[in-house]
């Protein structure tokens, strides 16, 4: 009977959310197009409204788990694992420097800014230190009490954490466009109106090293404010969706992360960030000096792009080609995390599909091709395959079983002939791997490479003792086989281990060039011939921000890949 009521709550907080995160939309856009009676100041009121609700929430939620410590919650043990937990603290500690950032701007500049946006940083810095202990210690919880009024305080702070990324993401586009409108001079694209969209103070700075210092600082930092709210908001998803959910208790399984087995992908991946990091600086300094500058930098990073995905498409093929050999059940229970996982990977990947299949469509209809822009070509196609590959690839490993031993194997021995007459059984294969086998000085174990156990005493045998030995012939065989089935599926996780490893590393790489501003998709110009400035700057600042999620949001379900394999 009280489903109803609670499908019905769940239906009116998604709807509160939605609409707070539409007005919340809509008033960030009547800023950033400089509408009548719509200042800064308007958006970051109606932000700051939202903080301090969601903090008296979190408060709220603190103290009456505080009261009820004693009694015995369920737990969502899919949910908030570790690594995610100290990926978003890190992102937190450098949100947290952006904010310190934004108050000494603020300070420098006060003579001709509003007081919000001094409130600002400041109300986001205690949000994020409590937003993130509460993520610590309640990401896992399952809530069974208060539920229609926890469903709209978590649905709150889902969508509050969603027009901070909003915010993030618009104002960091903004400053990425004045840098790129400028740089298209230098390819020879006069034809573009180059039109500033500066919201820069109107007054000087106090003290100008300082400001230069933390205007450009600010701007360095974004991407990884933009990381951190992306990550909450998705965590604070999953706590909403497990609301009231009834969990089957079972045993989970604890899947630490180890080097030992991944030199191989590490060392290529480690191979990949580095090259990265130097094209990505390469390409920062290079861009926008010349022409032949530019042509030549973007031509490097296309070279360089190309034979990245090339091999991670490679490590694609090869990983599902193996679980095409393996016959292993997928794991199909109810794990809302998982959902959302999956769902995500296939979302966000649409951004940067979106941008592949606009360069491409822009190098088959343009009248005239740089040269460079051909590179673009193959890019493009490799973006489009690798998301598709590294996707199956993904969603096939987060939904397989982990691997359990077999209760025949468990239960497994070894047929002896003791000293004496009588027979004895050995301990399990696993002790006998572990090197805990046959303490007794008595016993002396059959071997596995074919030999016959025997009896220490000489002396002519019975029928008995003869079929005895055959019996042990053909357990030593099949325990070889065994071995060898072992030996070869061991041989098959490492190869998945290593690619995991690999694959992780390539992304966490591919993040950096767009999080940082080395966006060819501005740069390159053509598609703004082919489709106009403004149209095709639009769909790069809509689609960009979810491609950047995506490479950060795969390096994380390949870190869990690497754990679980």
């Amino acid at each position: 009977g009280g489903s109803c009521p609670q499908k019905n709550a769940e239906i009116l907080s998604s709807q509160y959310g939605i609409n707070l995160f539409l007005a919340g939309l809509l008033l960030t856009f009547a800023w950033a197009v400089h509408a009548v009676g719509i200042s800064k100041s308007h958006l970051l009121s109606y932000l700051i409204t939202l903080m301090l609700i969601q903090l008296l929430w979190m408060l709220w939620y603190l103290c009456r788990s505080c009261t009820q410590r004693r009694l015995i919650r369920d737990k969502d043990t899919h949910a908030g694992a570790r690594w995610l937990k100290c990926g978003i603290t890190l992102f937190a500690v450098i949100t947290l420097i952006l904010d310190s950032f934004k108050i000494g701007y603020y300070i420098d500049f006060s003579n001709c800014l509003s007081p919000t946006e001094g409130i600002f940083p400041v109300t986001h810095a205690v949000h994020t230190i409590l937003q993130v202990y509460f993520l610590w210690c309640h990401a896992k919880d399952i809530i069974q009490s208060f539920k229609t009024l926890e469903r709209f305080g978590v649905i709150h702070s889902v969508f509050t954490n969603l027009l901070l990324w909003t915010n993030g993401v618009l104002t960091e586009s903004k400053h990425q466009l004045n840098e790129h409108k400028e740089r298209l001079i230098t390819l020879g694209f006069g034809n573009i109106t180059i039109v500033l969209d500066d919201h820069a103070p109107q007054c000087n700075c106090t003290t100008t090293t300082l400001c230069s210092i933390f205007s450009q600082g600010i701007y360095y930092l974004y991407p990884f404010n933009i990381e951190y709210h992306i990550l909450a908001s998705t965590m604070l998803y999953v706590l909403w969706k497990n609301i009231g959910r009834k969990v089957e208790h079972h045993q989970q399984h604890k899947t630490p992360f180890k080097f030992h087995g991944i030199t191989v992908g590490m060392i290529f991946g480690l191979i990949v960030l580095t090259s990265t990091i130097a094209i990505v600086v390469v390409y920062l300094i290079q861009i926008g000096r010349s022409k032949i500058k530019s042509e030549l930098a973007l031509t490097m990073f296309y070279l360089h792009a190309i034979f990245v995905l090339a091999l991670m498409c490679t490590a694609g093929i090869v990983a599902l080609l193996i679980y095409r050999l393996e016959d292993r059940s997928l794991d199909n229970s109810k794990n809302p995390a998982r959902k959302l996982d999956a769902e995500l990977l296939v979302g966000t990947a649409a951004g940067s599909w979106l941008l592949s299949w606009g360069s491409i469509l822009a190098i088959i209809c343009a009248q005239a091709h740089p040269k460079y822009t051909w590179y673009n070509l193959p890019y493009s196609i490799l973006v489009i395959i690798e998301k598709y590959i590294q996707n199956l690839f993904i969603i096939e490993s987060i939904h397989r079983e982990q691997e359990k031993v077999n209760d025949d194997i468990k239960t497994l021995r070894i047929v002896t002939i003791s000293r004496g007459s009588t027979l004895s059984l050995t301990p399990s294969y696993k002790e006998i791997y572990n090197g805990r086998a046959a303490r007794d000085s008595g016993e002396v174990p059959c071997l596995f490479k074919g030999s016959i156990c025997g009896r220490e005493n000489g002396g002519g045998g019975s029928k008995e003792e003869t079929s005895q030995e055959n019996s042990s012939v053909m357990h030593s065989a099949s325990d070889f086989s065994f071995y060898s089935r072992n030996s070869v599926t061991n041989n098959k996780r490492r190869v998945l281990k290593n690619i995991a490893a690999f694959l992780f590393l390539c992304n966490l790489s591919l993040w950096i060039p767009p999080a940082f501003g080395c966006r060819p998709e501005y740069d390159n110009g053509l598609e703004e011939i082919v489709f106009g400035f403004e149209p095709w700057i639009i769909v790069v600042n809509l689609a960009m921000p979810f491609s950047i999620f995506y490479r950060m949001h795969s390096a994380a379900s390949l870190f869990e890949v690497n754990c679980k394999t």
